[in-house]
């Protein structure tokens, strides 16, 4: 199939099927190519683009998407191995939600002083909010 046809059925852009085969996420054969020298991409290619998609849309990133990938091709992804990885970004998203929760504790302590300190019109080289006062 052609990148178009690939696109519209992975929901991936072009753009963006050519970025991880350059960085080696999607492999195609050399000589995929047609007459008109348009690449030609197996069945295989969108079965992993498809991997990839439910992959990402757990939050992994594009590193952590190339290591499940890896220990899946070396046969070494396992139940086991699969519940650490995810359970390792549940930590990591629960780390995130934590560092948000503080900075916004940091972004309403910042507001409710500035809008008791200040009167509304004054410039903000006089609040604090932003500048120092």
């Amino acid at each position: 199939m052609l990148i178009g046809q690939l696109a519209q059925r992975t929901g991936f852009t072009r753009d963006t099927i050519r970025f991880y085969e350059k960085h080696g996420l999607i492999e195609v054969p050399r000589k995929a190519r047609r007459e008109n020298n348009y690449k030609e991409y197996p069945d295989a290619v969108l079965e992993r683009l498809l991997t990839i998609k439910r992959i990402k849309a757990m939050g992994f990133t594009l590193n952590e998407t190339q290591e499940i990938l890896d220990l899946v091709e070396m046969d070494k992804a396992t139940c086991a191995t699969m519940s650490d990885k995810v359970n390792e970004k549940v930590v990591d998203i629960e780390q995130k939600i934590a560092d948000l929760i503080r900075l916004r504790e940091t972004l309403r302590t910042a507001v409710s002083g500035c809008t008791t300190s200040c009167a509304p019109d004054a410039k903000v080289q006089q609040c604090g909010l932003v500048l120092p006062a």
